[in-house]
């Protein structure tokens, strides 16, 4: 995918004076006094903030915060917390500006954090109108937030459509290169965990995968409903019935082509969804009516951690259990630690997987954590994201 990249208008010497507009992420969690409880993507939208004051450029940055309602401001819509987050990290002043759509004062070597910009009219619905006032606002409009890519907004697609320039920010342009690793050009064999628990919010993106995967590993309740397809009882597990005769053509699917998915030997039950619940680890073929799988077993997690650990290339989305209890978080470790061990390139996205990396202490063990969960799922799917389109035209010219 051909997009031009903020870093290289830099390395060009076409940034010194301009007016650069970045489209961040700075969506982050608060309390309920309304302070930052986790600045992961403040800090992470730093670097092309840096970039572009090192450069000599006059700075705008945005984001969405939340779920504001257009043209109806109220404090806790502000960013006010994110600039005060922002200068502490930079360790300069960061001005915020509301009412921002028709001008913007900003000098070069400036930097002006702009209000929740999904507070402006239009931006959800990309109005023209509104993109066309965004577009005169800068010189180079830097996307540089992949957790948006999957929106056609105002400040995410609008905007590269008029600007002089539209280009790829560091972490975009990071997102664009692990994913093409990973889907485009993957080194073989590629194996890819879908997990989740219900096969239908994951169908297309199952779908999708099993005409290019060469191994398609499935968790939780997804795992769930390709046992049953492949005849298996599942006792009162979560699972979808209905969706028995799509699970089995991705099955096929995958076996014309010679590859797989390997469907659990043995799981970890109990009889109540719960912390404390008994775990009894049971072979797949003698689950009881009234048993819940809540984990894949220790055979299964030892045969999956094989074939990860000779794998080419990683694609992780979902812990295979229900891993936030102990007792049933065995197989989403083993899976998680296969993953660090191996030599494979790994990306891996979604709220739950990060949590699930997060706990066993591998961030630095995996490739590439991809920051967008709508966006990184999206892709998965086999979409072109609207971002991506809109940047491609834009280098195309």
């Amino acid at each position: 995918m051909k997009v031009i990249r903020f870093s290289d208008l830099v390395a060009q010497g076409q940034v010194a004076g301009k007016r650069v507009f970045i489209r961040a992420d700075l969506n982050v969690p608060q309390d309920d006094a309304g302070r930052i409880t986790e600045d992961t993507r403040i800090r992470a939208s730093l670097p092309a903030i840096r970039m572009a004051l090192d450069a000599g450029a006059a700075v705008m940055v945005t984001s969405h915060l939340g779920r504001p309602t257009e043209g109806e401001f109220k404090p806790e819509d502000s960013l006010a917390p994110v600039a005060e987050r922002m200068a502490e990290l930079l360790g300069r002043p960061v001005k915020l500006v509301a009412n921002w759509v028709d001008g913007v004062h900003v000098a070069p070597g400036e930097l002006v954090l702009l209000e929740n910009c999904r507070l402006n009219k239009g931006e959800k619905k990309n109005s023209e109108e509104l993109a066309k006032k965004l577009g005169q606002l800068c010189d180079i409009f830097v996307h540089d937030a992949f957790g948006t890519a999957h929106r056609a907004e105002g400040t995410t697609y609008g905007i590269a459509q008029f600007a002089p320039q539209a280009c790829a920010g560091p972490l975009l342009a990071a997102e664009i290169d692990a994913i093409s690793q990973a889907l485009a050009n993957p080194k073989r064999p590629l194996l890819a965990i879908v997990a989740g628990s219900k096969v239908s919010t994951k169908l297309t993106i199952l779908q999708s995968l099993a005409k290019n995967v060469d191994g398609l590993i499935v968790g939780g309740g997804i795992a769930n409903t390709f046992m049953l397809a492949a005849g298996l009882k599942i006792g009162k597990s979560l699972a979808e019935p209905d969706l028995l005769s799509e699970a089995q053509a991705v099955i096929e699917a995958m076996k014309a082509r010679g590859a797989e998915v390997p469907i659990p030997v043995d799981v970890v039950c109990a009889k109540a969804f719960a912390a404390n619940a008994p775990a009894t680890v049971k072979a797949a073929t003698e689950v009881d009516d009234d048993d819940l799988i809540l984990d894949i077993g220790p055979k299964t997690a030892a045969l999956l951690a094989d074939k990860l650990k000779s794998a080419g290339t990683v694609v992780w989305n979902g812990p295979v259990g229900v891993f936030e209890f102990d007792a049933f978080a065995q197989g989403t470790e083993t899976i998680a630690r296969a993953i660090a061990d191996s030599s494979a390139f790994s990306i891996a996205g979604g709220g739950d997987t990060l949590a699930a990396i997060a706990k066993y202490g591998i961030t630095e063990q995996v490739s590439y954590i991809s920051t967008g969960g709508g966006a990184f799922l999206e892709v998965l799917e086999g979409k072109t994201l609207p971002a991506f389109e809109i940047l491609s035209r834009r280098a195309a010219g």
